[in-house]
């Protein structure tokens, strides 16, 4: 799947339904005087916005890397990400001042017929785009991509309490306010989520041992003596990674011979996992602890 055109599609797409459904349930919210359902159109409103961070994001980790940044732009994705997180946030803010602000005036909500019939509608639009952007996310390995999709679900889940406040509407006056708080707490945990999501990418996270396991074994099937691999770095620039790691071979092995096992073990796991590789290597010394004992085991730093 073309990265590039699936995060093109999965932002035009998201940009004209939500801005379609943005003018409905505004709409209807007006209709209603309610100030939940009007904070869910906003929160509608945002996901187009959110997606335009999207299709920007991609067309910027596309570029192709250059001598001011030589690991390429992919990373763009992860602070795009951060951006949704942030723009997340201030929405989550002034919905939950208005809901109580509206709780303190004791104003109540009056909804119809097109109330329910909208947000009813909206819960299935918006859980349908939630899907999609997570299938494209899984299949381009795209974070802001995904964290759109998030975006999307938690629109699906405030529309969800406002159904139910709808059907609440009559015995608790207070259930529009009630509402318009929890989806800006709602909305603030989104935002914390993919804060910390996006943060950990940028910052670094130790890389999944079961991969490490892995591409253990590949460099092993390539040459099948005592390697004693360690010391591996995986970095992640979003569209490609880069892998460094030490290996250990005869001491008296040639130059020669020693640079071809590197090579064919770097080429393996470029065509396994598609992971350029970067190979070490050091020499295989005896141990100097005392005969038959295993040679200290140096550890493995994790590193993404």
């Amino acid at each position: 799947m073309d990265k590039q055109k699936a995060g093109y599609t999965a932002g035009i797409v998201s940009i004209l339904v939500n801005t379609a459904l943005f003018g409905v349930k505004l709409w209807a919210g007006i209709s209603a005087d309610s100030v939940a359902l009007s904070a869910d159109a906003w929160h509608t409103l945002s996901d187009s916005l959110s997606s335009l961070m999207v299709v920007a994001a991609v067309k910027l980790a596309a570029r192709k890397a250059d001598k001011e940044h030589p690991f390429g732009h992919g990373r763009w994705e992860h602070i795009s990400s951060l951006f949704i997180a942030f723009l997340l946030a201030i929405i989550a803010f002034d919905f939950f001042k208005n809901a109580l602000q509206r709780f303190q005036m004791k104003d109540a909500a009056g909804f119809g017929t097109a109330a329910l019939v909208v947000t009813a509608s909206s819960v299935l639009v918006k859980e349908a785009l939630a899907q999609y952007a997570f299938f494209i996310g899984r299949k381009t390995n795209s974070p802001s991509v995904s964290a759109d999709g998030w975006h999307h679900r938690t629109d699906a889940l405030s529309s969800v309490a406002v159904l139910g406040g709808i059907f609440l509407s009559e015995r608790f006056w207070w259930i529009d306010s009630a509402l318009g708080a929890v989806i800006g707490v709602m909305l603030g945990f989104a935002a914390y989520t993919i804060v910390r999501t996006g943060v950990t990418k940028l910052l670094g996270e130790e890389p999944d041992a079961d991969l490490i396991d892995r591409i253990s074994a590949t460099a092993r099937s390539v040459y099948n003596d005592d390697l004693r691999l360690h010391h591996f770095h995986i970095h992640n620039y979003v569209a490609h990674k880069e892998l460094t790691l030490h290996i250990r071979l005869n001491k008296d092995m040639t130059i020669e011979n020693g640079h071809r096992i590197a090579k064919r073990i770097e080429r393996a796991i470029r065509e396994e996992f598609d992971i350029i590789a970067t190979v070490r290597i050091e020499p295989l010394r005896k141990p100097r602890a005392k005969a038959g004992a295993p040679e200290p085991c140096e550890s493995a730093d994790r590193v993404l």
